[in-house]
């Protein structure tokens, strides 16, 4: 039996695009030394956005389309990671995919209180 609720849905989506950053982010961190590579990443709300609205491209996968980022100072060698910013941004996906993971719980709670509310 698969209970799910638009909430939950909601939140799978938010998980997923929690991971998604923090894959960016490792991706960039791994290639702190990669000489001309470019930091990557998405607008997470404007994603949030798309993911709510349900719309996608035609063949489009659910997962955000990386961008580089701009603005960044580049090394000599072309390299623009700065491992504080990305440091920083590991830490607030990590916040977002435990806030997610706390609020699934609680949506879930509640259905199951409510499955078994006629037992009590």
């Amino acid at each position: 039996m698969n209970i799910t609720t638009p909430l939950a849905d909601q939140l799978t989506r938010y998980m997923d695009l929690a991971a998604a950053q923090l894959k960016a982010t490792a991706t960039n961190m791994a290639n702190v030394d990669t000489p001309g590579f470019r930091t990557v990443g998405f607008d997470f709300e404007a994603e949030m956005k798309r993911a709510l609205s349900g719309q996608s491209m035609p063949g489009e996968s659910g997962s955000p389309q990386l961008q580089q980022v701009d603005g960044l100072l580049a090394r000599p060698d072309g390299n623009n990671v700065s491992m504080d910013r990305e440091g920083l941004a590991m830490a607030e996906a990590q916040l977002k995919f435990r806030t997610g993971v706390e609020l699934a719980k609680r949506e879930y709670t509640r259905v199951m209180d409510a499955i078994h509310a006629d037992s009590k």
